[in-house]
């Protein structure tokens, strides 16, 4: 047995007593246990001990049941695994997340628990070119947090975190349409640079999508429909890699729909 799963488990014990008795570590005498309980799982949690305050909350929550600690107590189990980090733990998070908002979706601190929730899944989102699975997750639980919580002052946070979570969902669209790019399809490429856009106008890196959607129109023969991509590119970003290029490419088809007039 490792040093780590004995401290737990005599933490368990200790914290257990007998049966689900918390008088083992609350000293004779203490008036307020539940509060008592409680600040010592948050001193642990501010120590990153996340078994230790994990088990000083669950024993708030499951011997203090009428205790006006216990909801708090559940988020500091939340934030224990959330915390921890690891796969399983995160999932074990999001669980403690949701039953909270279930059980007191009134409670002043629903706010919190919808953005941990939130944060739970955006720590586990992938590459843009994997499975983008757990971004859904985190754009939905942060788009819920944005929608039922206007003014919490978590919003900040949780918008910053939002874009990053829809960039990492719309970078995984445009890599798509970049294949097809790259492999010479242009009405893929076309077809999949303006879902982008369509779906998401604030994509940080809609630059790239401006670019190579009119570049792959212009292979298309459809100068016209190129322009005001290129046009756009140049209006919304100072600064661009792509930037010269289209600077080069806007006067040319000005230049060449002139001639045709």
């Amino acid at each position: 047995m490792t040093t780590r799963c004995f401290a737990a488990l005599l933490l368990t014990f200790l914290v257990a007593g007998c049966g689900s008795s918390s008088h083992g570590l609350v000293p004779a005498g203490t008036t307020e246990p539940d509060k008592f309980l409680f600040d010592k799982g948050n001193d642990a949690l501010n120590k990153k001990k996340w078994l230790t305050a994990r088990e000083y909350f669950k024993q708030v929550n499951e011997t203090y049941t009428a205790s006006p600690l216990r909801p708090d107590a559940k988020l500091g189990i939340g934030d224990t695994y959330l915390g921890e980090g690891t796969a399983e733990a995160l999932v074990l998070a999001i669980n403690e997340f949701k039953e909270f908002l279930t059980f007191y979706p009134t409670n002043p601190r629903a706010d919190y628990a919808q953005y941990k929730l939130g944060l739970a899944h955006f720590r586990q989102m992938r590459g843009p070119q994997r499975d983008q699975t757990e971004t859904r997750e985190a754009v939905k639980e942060f788009q819920t947090f944005v929608d039922r919580y206007p003014a919490s002052k978590l919003m900040p946070d949780v918008q910053a975190k939002l874009r990053q979570a829809k960039d990492r969902l719309d970078e995984s669209d445009y890599l798509v349409g970049f294949f097809y790019w790259r492999s010479k399809w242009y009405p893929g490429a076309i077809d999949r640079f303006k879902a982008v856009l369509k779906q998401d106008p604030e994509y940080t890196n809609r630059d790239a999508v401006y670019f190579h959607l009119a570049d792959s129109l212009i292979k298309s023969k459809k100068e016209a429909e190129a322009l005001p991509y290129l046009e756009k590119l140049a209006a919304e970003f100072e600064q661009s890699e792509y930037l010269p290029e289209t600077q080069k490419r806007i006067a040319e088809l000005k230049a060449a729909m002139a001639q045709t007039k």
